[in-house]
């Protein structure tokens, strides 16, 4: 049985109380907490190693230097990417995606060609693709969900054509908690030729991801969702297509050598690194991976479900509750109303009983919008979080029901 107990005595914040309760921490969604280990390996880069990467022959520096790529070593690892140079740092998922967006999509898009989404995407997996749109003539094509959170698979097949130029799909809904069907996704848009972008920040720190064998050309994610820091992040994407994309910022450590007339270029993954990058994010990104890999994802995956399973249960027999999307596959969220209470006030009350939620769009409004809501309340779950944490959430929300009744 996984022990959720013991792993959460290693996260120094969970120990504390809010408003004189027991912290009950359920915005995993939004970003998760920071176990020991990687805040002490911040801690010591600091005190211990701080210095530029790249660009010195001092102690410092190679030690630095070291740890930095000694953590894209593991990431690749994590990934079960190809070879280490398929994996390019960026501040997170969003940037992740952007940097697909201008420096893959934007050269080799036209009018008229096609980029495929869904309706439960980000915010962050809409707007770049609706820029480089207005930019190239491009035209972006939404597939649909049904009311349990479901994407349309049949019109997803029939929405993928000869001018669908790339398919970028959320792997887990951060607003719902459906793990969409990527494989089949990906099966399909390879049938026709087509690449395929996952947003895998909801998904890496809840399930084993192995990009090769989704065979996904890129995978986007964020440290910070993965018990690491936050401001860093990574893009897999296969060397192929990263070789063939060109550099979106310049700047120090992306080139070879550089005079007025030209410039050259260094290899992958570095020429998409311009300047002094987040050292110490790395290398604590480095730490989250380590600690994420003591555990076999999948019995994570499957205390997360138990959790879930119990929370939709027990939120269901409260009189008033709307559970919205309620998909087959689920990750660890679960989203609902109570009665007509503003999901912001019953956030607020929540917090006085020391139960952490997110409330709002989760920057998924037209996830909202398809529902004819404005917003929720997300309860969104990690490995540190227990029943004990769940029944703490539903006796609160009844108290809710009880004082606005």
């Amino acid at each position: 049985m996984f022990d959720a107990d013991a792993v959460r005595r290693e996260f120094p914040i969970l120990d504390q109380q809010v408003h004189g309760k027991p912290l009950v921490y359920l915005d995993n969604a939004n970003t998760t907490q920071k176990p020991l280990s990687v805040i002490e390996t911040l801690d010591h880069y600091y005190r211990a190693d701080n210095a530029n990467i790249h660009r010195a022959t001092h102690q410092l520096s190679e030690r630095a230097t070291k740890a930095y790529e000694g953590a894209r070593e593991r990431i690749a690892r994590f990934f079960n990417a190809r070879e280490t140079a398929e994996i390019v740092f960026t501040r997170g998922c969003t940037e992740a995606i952007n940097l697909v967006a201008y420096s893959f999509a934007r050269p080799r898009l036209t009018t008229g060609d096609e980029i495929l989404v869904t309706r439960m995407e980000h915010h962050s997996n809409i707007v770049p693709w609706q820029l480089v749109a207005q930019q190239t003539g491009a035209v972006l094509r939404v597939v649909p969900m049904d009311e349990h959170g479901v994407l349309d698979m049949a019109e997803f097949a029939r929405l993928l054509g000869p001018r669908t130029a790339l398919v970028s799909v959320i792997h887990v809904s951060n607003a719902l908690g459906t793990v969409n069907p990527v494989r089949e996704v990906i099966r399909l848009a390879k049938a026709q030729g087509v690449p395929v972008l996952l947003d895998g920040a909801q998904a890496a720190p809840h399930m084993p991801v192995d990009v090769q064998e989704l065979d996904c050309d890129f995978y986007a994610c964020s440290a910070h969702k993965m018990y690491g820091p936050t401001g860093i992040g990574a893009l897999y994407g296969k060397r192929a297509l990263l070789e063939s994309m060109p550099p979106w910022m310049g700047g120090g450590d992306m080139i070879a050598s550089v005079t007025f007339e030209h410039t050259e270029y260094n290899e992958v993954p570095y020429k998409f690194e311009a300047g002094t990058p987040n050292i110490a994010g790395v290398i604590g990104f480095g730490a989250a991976v380590d600690f994420l890999s003591r555990f076999d994802l999948r019995e994570v995956a499957a205390h997360e479900h138990d959790l879930l399973t119990h929370a939709t249960a027990a939120l269901g027999a409260v009189d008033g509750i709307r559970l919205v999307g309620q998909a087959p596959e689920r990750a660890g969220v679960v989203s609902f109303l109570v009665g007509d209470v503003h999901p912001h006030d019953v956030g607020t009350f929540l917090d006085q009983d020391g139960v952490a939620v997110r409330t709002g769009q989760h920057c998924a409004q037209p996830v909202m919008d398809f529902y004819g809501i404005t917003s929720t309340v997300r309860a969104s779950f990690g490995l540190y979080n227990t029943h004990a944490d769940v029944d703490a959430l539903v006796a609160s929300v009844r108290r809710v029901q009880q004082f606005f009744s």
